[in-house]
C-alpha cells in the first residue's frame, strides 16, 4: 500500500511517515497543497491522508482534484477542528474518511486498512491462497498453521501478491505500491525481496516469476 502524507508541520508529517512505514505502509510526504498535486500527478497513491489547512492550494482543492482525477485514490482527512459542521464538509468534498487532530497512529492505519479492503463488493480483511493465509490488520502470516516472520517489506510484498489473486505484480508495481519515491528505479530490492520471501515461505515454492515481466502467486497444490 502506498499514502501520501499532505501535512504542513515537518515534525508531524515525518513522523506519520516513519510510523507508516513500520507498520509495511509505503509513505512519501507533500508540506503545501502544490506539491501534493505534484506528486499525486505522477504517483499512483492508494490513499491520500490530507491536512484540510496546508499553505499553497488548500486541502478543499486537493481533495476535489483527487475526487474528480483519481476516483480509485481513497481519502483521510485531517483537521484540528472537531466540529461537525467541518466533518460535514469533508465528506461532501468527496473524502471516505475524517480524523481530528490531535489522533493515534494505530487508528490511522487501521482506518487505511479499512479503506485498502473497501472495493465494489465486500471481500474477506484476511487474505488466503492456498495454505497461505495473511491478515494486514495483526500484521500476521501464516503458511500451513505455521506463523511467518516477515520483516516489513516483505510482508508488504507477500500481501500484494496475495491481494492480486493469481494475476501477475509487476516489479514495477512493488517498487512503487513497497517502497518510495525515493527507491532508485534500477534497484533490485524487489528481486532480493522475493527472493527472502521464498525462503520464508519454504516449499513449495508459492511464488512464480513470468520472465520479463514479474510475479505472480499460486496455490501449489493446483496447476500453475
Amino acid at each position: 500500500m502506498r499514502v501520501l502524507v499532505v501535512e504542513d508541520e515537518p515534525y508531524m508529517a515525518e513522523a506519520l511517515q516513519a510510523g507508516l512505514r513500520q507498520e509495511a505502509i509505503a509513505a512519501d510526504i507533500a508540506l503545501d497543497g502544490d506539491r501534493a498535486l505534484e506528486r499525486v500527478a505522477v504517483n499512483d497513491y492508494d490513499a491520500v491522508v490530507l491536512d484540510r489547512d496546508i499553505p499553497g492550494t488548500h486541502g478543499d482543492e486537493v481533495c476535489a482534484v483527487l475526487v474528480r482525477d483519481h476516483p480509485g485514490t481513497r481519502i483521510i482527512m485531517l483537521t484540528a477542528a472537531g466540529r461537525l459542521r467541518d466533518k460535514v464538509d469533508g465528506f461532501s468534498l468527496g473524502a471516505d474518511d475524517y480524523l481530528t487532530k490531535p489522533f493515534a497512529l494505530e487508528e490511522l492505519v487501521m482506518r487505511l486498512r479499512a479503506l485498502a479492503r473497501r472495493p465494489a463488493t465486500a471481500v474477506d480483511p484476511v487474505l488466503h491462497c492456498g495454505d497461505l493465509r495473511l491478515d494486514p490488520y495483526r500484521r500476521e502470516a501464516h503458511r500451513g498453521g505455521r506463523p511467518l516472520r516477515l520483516p516489513r517489506k516483505q510482508f508488504a510484498v507477500l500481501e500484494l501478491l496475495m491481494r492480486a489473486d493469481g494475476a501477475v505484480v509487476t516489479a514495477e508495481t512493488l517498487l512503487e505500491k513497497v517502497w518510495d519515491e525515493h527507491a532508485d528505479p534500477f534497484t533490485t530490492a524487489p528481486r532480493v525481496a522475493v527472493s527472502h520471501l521464498r525462503r520464508v515461505l519454504g516449499d513449495p515454492d508459492p511464488i512464480v516469476t513470468v520472465p520479463g515481466v514479474g510475479y505472480r502467486l499460486v496455490d501449489p497444490g493446483r496447476e500453475r
